[in-house]
């Protein structure tokens, strides 16, 4: 089943039209016709089955014949990871933790981080892009990057972490943490690590240590780890 994407397309009305440039890219290239069914998703656990009425390279529209609605999975994870120096590494992360299974990211800059700026448009696409390609009803929310400061003074709920380089007792293995059907936040740092400042503010703000391993992992490899362990263990 190829999968399509739209936040405007709604249960609501019976009939959706695709922007110009997605009409395009249905007719012209995939070479789609009057007649011809298209799935789309509303990234909410929404799943239209639709039916092409007008196959226009300029506004493609479809009619809704059926509706069907998809949990979600029964826990929530949010991770908030330091972009990465390459650009590509950060976005190889988004793709792979929306194959997974994750429910909101958000890039925080850090006193390490060499990357202070990402490209928000771009990077939202990728995530569009993987739930389309994984088969998943739910878009994973991307938030816009902000300081670690700002992201832990702010209110949160549920267990919270900060995955970390350095040595302390209180340090425990993320997996040993993990409860079925939690709401899990996740703090990844860059390449350098968080600074020891960064740390000993987040432990103040009830943020608990923990370890993904006996090895040292590259940021985005960490909020894989993260992420993986997370689904698999539900």
């Amino acid at each position: 089943m190829q999968l399509f994407y739209s936040e405007h397309i709604t249960p609501q009305n019976n009939t959706y039209t695709f922007p110009k440039d997605e009409s395009k890219h249905i007719v012209r290239v995939l070479r789609k016709k009057e007649g011809d069914v298209l799935h789309i998703t509303d990234g909410k656990g929404n799943l239209f089955t639709t039916q092409i009425t007008l196959a226009s390279n300029y506004n493609c529209t479809v009619v809704i014949l059926k509706t069907q609605t998809f949990l979600k999975h029964d826990y929530y994870l949010h991770i908030a990871i330091a972009p990465t120096k390459n650009n590509d590494r950060l976005e190889w992360f988004l793709e792979k933790a929306t194959e997974i299974g994750i429910d909101e990211i958000t890039p925080i800059i850090c006193d390490h981080s060499e990357r202070k700026k990402i490209k928000h448009e771009r990077l939202a696409k990728i995530v569009q892009s993987a739930m389309k390609q994984s088969l998943q009803y739910h878009l994973p929310k991307l938030n816009e990057a902000i300081s670690l400061k700002e992201f832990i003074n702010q209110t949160r709920y549920g267990n919270l972490y900060i995955a970390h380089c350095e040595d302390g007792k209180d340090k425990v293995a993320f997996r040993s943490k993990i409860q079925p059907q939690q709401k899990q936040t996740v703090l990844i740092g860059p390449e350098g690590d968080f600074s020891l400042s960064e740390i000993k503010t987040a432990l103040q703000k009830n943020y608990q240590p923990i370890g993904l391993g006996n090895t040292r992992l590259r940021t985005e490899t960490a909020g894989i780890v993260a992420c993986h362990t997370v689904a698999l263990l539900q």
